[in-house]
Formats: C-alpha cells, sequence, structure tokens
C-alpha cells in the first residue's frame, strides 16, 4: 500500500509498504481522510520532542486525526465493527498499569501513540491497524473531512471543560489555530462570550469570519475586560504566564499549546490569585461528545478545512507551502 514516511527532517516522500495484518483484538480501516497536524511538520522538522527524548525515531509514519472504513478484523472482534465508518483514539496505553486501570490510558508511561509515538504508524496511509477498544463510530452525518476532525475536536472540547465555563462567563482564547478555534466554537456554544487573540491580520480577519467579532491583537486587546477562564491554545512560550495574569482571580487558566521551547508561569502568582490551572495532552475523553456535537450541528468546523489535498502533496504542504487554491482556514487535509 502507499504510505507516507519521514526518513530524516526534510526528508519525507510516499512509499510502497506492507499494509497491517490485525492482530488480535484490532481492526483494520480503509483510510479516507486525514487531516495535518503541527505534530506532523515538528517531525517532519525535526523539532518534535519525541524524537530528542527518544520516543519516536525516524523512519516516522505520521497521521492521527483520521476517518475511515473498517475493512478487516482480527481474532476476538465482534463483526458488526465490519464495515462501519469510524474513527479512533491516539492515544494507546498499555492496559496493564495503574494509569490505565483508573482510566487514564492517554497519559499511560508505557503507551504508544498513533503516527506519534512508540513507532506505531499513522493514518497517512491507504491503511491503519488500529485496537478494536479505540475505534469511535461515525454516524451517517458525520462525513470523512468531520471525521478527520474529531481528533482536534475532542483535544478543543476537554480544554472547554477544564475551563468550566458557564452561560454568560467571558473567556479568552490565545491563538486561533485549529485547537484555538474549536475551544472558541465549543465555549460559545456553551453560552460564553468568546475572546480571541492573534498575531496575524489574516487570522483575525479569519476568526471574525466565523462570527468571532471580539477577536484581538496584542495592541487592542480591550485591558478594562475581566477574563472569567483564558485558554492558551499557543505556541508563544511567553503566553502561558500572560494568561495567568490576564485571568480573574479565583477562576481557571487551561494549557493545551505546547511551545518550542520552556514555558515560565510565577506561581506566586497563582497562588496570590487562587487560579486553577489545567493542563490538556488528549482528546481521549472528549472525542465521543465532539462526535456528537457534529453530528447535531451545534460545532461545525468545516470552514477551519483550507485544502484537501493528495498524498503526494504532503512533502511541500509540511515544508510551508499553501496549497494552490486554498482557503483562509488552517487545517489542511489528505484524500486517499
Amino acid at each position: 500500500m502507499r504510505a507516507f514516511v519521514i526518513t530524516a527532517p526534510g526528508e519525507a516522500a510516499v512509499h510502497e509498504v506492507e499494509p497491517p495484518v490485525a492482530g488480535p483484538g484490532e481492526v483494520v480501516v480503509d483510510v479516507s481522510r486525514a487531516g495535518v497536524c503541527g505534530t506532523d511538520i515538528e517531525f517532519f522538522t525535526g523539532e518534535m520532542q519525541y524524537l530528542h527524548d527518544g520516543f519516536a525515531e525516524y523512519p516516522m509514519r505520521i497521521g492521527h486525526e483520521w476517518a475511515g472504513t473498517v475493512s478487516a478484523l482480527g481474532e476476538g472482534v465482534d463483526p458488526h465493527w465490519l464495515g462501519r465508518r469510524v474513527t479512533g483514539d491516539t492515544m494507546l496505553g498499555c492496559g496493564e498499569c495503574r494509569r490505565c486501570h483508573a482510566g487514564y490510558q492517554w497519559v499511560c508511561e508505557f503507551r504508544t501513540e498513533i503516527g506519534i509515538r512508540g513507532g506505531r504508524p499513522g493514518a497517512l496511509a491507504e491503511q491503519l491497524a488500529v485496537p478494536v477498544s479505540a475505534l469511535r463510530p461515525l454516524p451517517d452525518s458525520v462525513d470523512d473531512a468531520l471525521g478527520a476532525l474529531v481528533e482536534p475536536g475532542g483535544n478543543a472540547l476537554r480544554a472547554v471543560w477544564g475551563a468550566d465555563l458557564h452561560p454568560g462567563d467571558r473567556a479568552l482564547v490565545l491563538g486561533p489555530g485549529t485547537i484555538g478555534l474549536l475551544a472558541a466554537m465549543f465555549a460559545r456554544a456553551a453560552g460564553a462570550e468568546v475572546h480571541l487573540l492573534g498575531r496575524s491580520a489574516r487570522a483575525i480577519e479569519f476568526a471574525r469570519g466565523l462570527g468571532f467579532e471580539n477577536s484581538w491583537t496584542d495592541e487592542t486587546l480591550p485591558a478594562d475586560l475581566p477574563w472569567d477562564a483564558v485558554i492558551d491554545a499557543s505556541n508563544a512560550p511567553a503566553l502561558p504566564a500572560k494568561a495567568l495574569d490576564l485571568v480573574e482571580p479565583g477562576r481557571r487558566v487551561v494549557y493545551i499549546g505546547l511551545a518550542g521551547s520552556p514555558s515560565t508561569i510565577d506561581t506566586r502568582t497563582l497562588a496570590l490569585k487562587d487560579v486553577t490551572a489545567v493542563g490538556v495532552l488528549s482528546a481521549s475523553p472528549g472525542l465521543t461528545a465532539a462526535i456528537e456535537a457534529y453530528a447535531d450541528g451545534s460545532i461545525d468546523p468545516r470552514p477551519l478545512i483550507a485544502a484537501t489535498v493528495p498524498l503526494d502533496e504532503l512533502p511541500a504542504v509540511l515544508g510551508g507551502d499553501r496549497p494552490r487554491g486554498a482557503g483562509p482556514g488552517p487545517k489542511v487535509q489528505v484524500a486517499l
């Protein structure tokens, strides 16, 4: 089958590889659509921290945002999965440790991550082997493009849950990329007054086009508004501290973005303001609810998709080229 393989920083191509075989408790999925994430770009550039920590190595088969159809079953898998449209969890715990038994498989010390960690092949390929326990069925109302947005949607939804928003609360989202915009959508659906902080005029204009009129830059951010929650979905090292400075005492900051270098906050400020800080790593607990929100139309992330390209065009996309005819959204998907 055809699969996208990164062999070294800046070196990647579509290779012919052996198709997967479903082991016990696994299925094979025919991938129809996959998303390109900032993590994928970091693997392509060589900046991804897992490469330096020993959790990943080249050659890499990336891709962890996907949708497809189950085409083969391993031993012990219920036959009702065959032919079903699905997406799935990225984080695959060992199933044996204390964290897995407590229901926190996404922070299992021994986990693999599809297309990211532990050598588990990713979804930017014609087929993907997945444990049946990781699958989430897709209803007919959630097509392949939306299905490949479930994983980022689950992350964003968890960030909003972590913010503990109530109707009428005022939330500030730092970073109007895919996760930030999805978090803004979920926060708006929860009844919050949502503001966004970005850097580029293009990103601000796009956010306003999605109905987020309260989208600002550092220079225009209102100085007199209290923020009941601040969600940092950026990759800027200075913004975690800014989030803590901006949030109202007694409320919450949520950290879901990751910078390329360490970020620091002053824990004296955290304590003296009695602020709760929440970190979000994974979409795992939010996947089903994200599917439901897409299915009932309360969240429509389609405008975030700027372009859908074939697998062969992926090296250029990862290298920073904007696909010809791309719209203003931040997300590129691959049709397989």
